[in-house]
């Protein structure tokens, strides 16, 4: 069965609608800067993502008052919604699920529960309900009345990847013919701290599969991306910008925070998407990298996407988005389907910046500083994240749209 995508939204640091975010990317603009929400006394790492000048939309009833994190996933979802040509009244809406992803959920809530339990020696019960890792899929499937499958993915670094490669099996299963997926972070002293911890962030820019890469920069903000039973989509007259062909996910079991020798895990989940997408390796014209711009993750990502296209892998751009829009934490890899689809849909590549010395252990073409015009029919995405967790998926042309299509619409 066809999983199309018919809808998108996105708040990120670079553009707070998918076109002023694609315009973005492809023009090389960094959203990266000092952190200015949270004063930055006693942490060594001082730079991110932040969402600047966003006005949130308060039409969410019995939901308000809402938090930043929730509030960026509220706006992005809408989008999407909107996008999609979903509606309150729609008949899908009973068949409709809901897949979030996050690594931190409401962060303002986390921090009124510490602040609370510093205070008082016990948590708020009022604030309890809001930090709930569920409580956005409940906010998302109760404002817009959607009575299908609802879960929320928490699989670090992997998990947007992960919701989309999820939603799809819930559309070919048969249990929804329409899926809200989403994922979403906030920054926050609470979320900093544990970030921190990690040492694996530059107070520099992030500089993805450069030799004088340090570290990562970690963004705020969140992606959706409305997927749709292909025949169910064409019926209502609905525009596909492609299709979610191919999915894989699973753990290394290796080391907490250090990649697998090789990227075996990465390498295994890429050849599931592809084998699930029933393609050859050498069908794929473009990898949209994980791409962290820290030393190991980026070499041993290379050896996996070697591994897995062999020599095609020297034949086509692999791209890294994080260098522009920061690691945006739940919502990368969301995020990076995004750009991956619009990607396939203008026939463009957008840049990996930041880049200026050549690293031998990093050799495939990384599409330096520049976007490229080139003809795509068939993206894989790769993400992963801390513990193990590897997700990655195919994306595909629909035979209804074309980059020439999309211009004119």
């Amino acid at each position: 069965m066809k999983v199309a995508v018919t809808g998108m939204g996105i708040v990120s640091p670079i553009g707070q609608t998918v076109p002023d975010f694609w315009d973005a990317l492809c023009n090389g603009i960094s959203g990266i800067k000092e952190i200015s929400r949270f004063s930055k006394d006693g942490f060594a790492f001082v730079r991110g993502g932040e969402i600047a000048d966003f006005v949130p939309n308060h039409d969410f009833g019995a939901h308000a008052p809402i938090s930043s994190a929730a509030s960026f996933m509220m706006a992005a979802a809408s989008q999407a919604i909107e996008d999609a040509r979903l509606c309150e009244d729609c008949d899908a809406n009973d068949v409709t699920g809901v897949v979030m992803s996050t690594n931190f959920g409401d962060t303002d809530a986390a921090e009124q529960l510490i602040a609370s339990l510093a205070k008082h020696g016990a948590i708020d019960k009022h604030t309890l309900p809001r930090y709930l890792f569920q409580s956005m899929a409940d906010r998302i499937a109760d404002r817009w009345r959607l009575h299908g499958p609802r879960s929320v993915l928490s699989l670090s670094c992997s998990s947007g990847t992960a919701a989309l490669g999820y939603g799809a099996n819930l559309i070919r299963s048969g249990r929804a013919k329409v899926v809200i997926t989403g994922g979403y972070d906030a920054l926050s002293k609470f979320a900093w701290s544990g970030l921190s911890v990690l040492r694996t962030m530059t107070n520099g820019e992030i500089r993805p599969f450069d030799k004088r890469r340090d570290g990562t920069v970690f963004s705020e903000g969140a992606g959706s991306i409305v997927l749709e039973d292909y025949n169910h989509a064409r019926a209502r007259g609905s525009h596909i910008y492609a299709v979610l062909s191919g999915y894989g996910l699973n753990n290394n079991a290796h080391h907490m925070t250090a990649p697998s020798k090789n990227g075996a895990g990465s390498t295994d989940v890429m050849r599931m998407a592809i084998e699930d997408a029933g393609i050859a390796p050498s069908e794929i014209d473009h990898v949209n990298a994980h791409a962290t711009g820290t030393k190991y993750n980026d070499i041993t990502e290379t050896q996996a996407i070697k591994a897995v296209l062999g020599k095609h892998a020297y034949e086509i751009p692999i791209a890294a988005n994080k260098s522009e829009v920061g690691h945006m934490m739940g919502a990368a890899g969301i995020v990076e389907a995004i750009a991956s689809v619009m990607s396939i849909v203008h026939g463009v590549v957008p840049p990996t910046i930041n880049y200026g010395e050549p690293d031998p252990e990093c050799d495939l073409d990384c599409v330096p500083n520049t976007k490229r015009a080139v003809p795509l029919r068939t993206v894989l995405s790769n993400s992963a994240g801390i513990g193990g967790c590897n997700a990655a998926i195919v994306l595909t042309a629909s035979d209804t749209n074309t980059s020439e299509d999309r211009k004119e619409a």
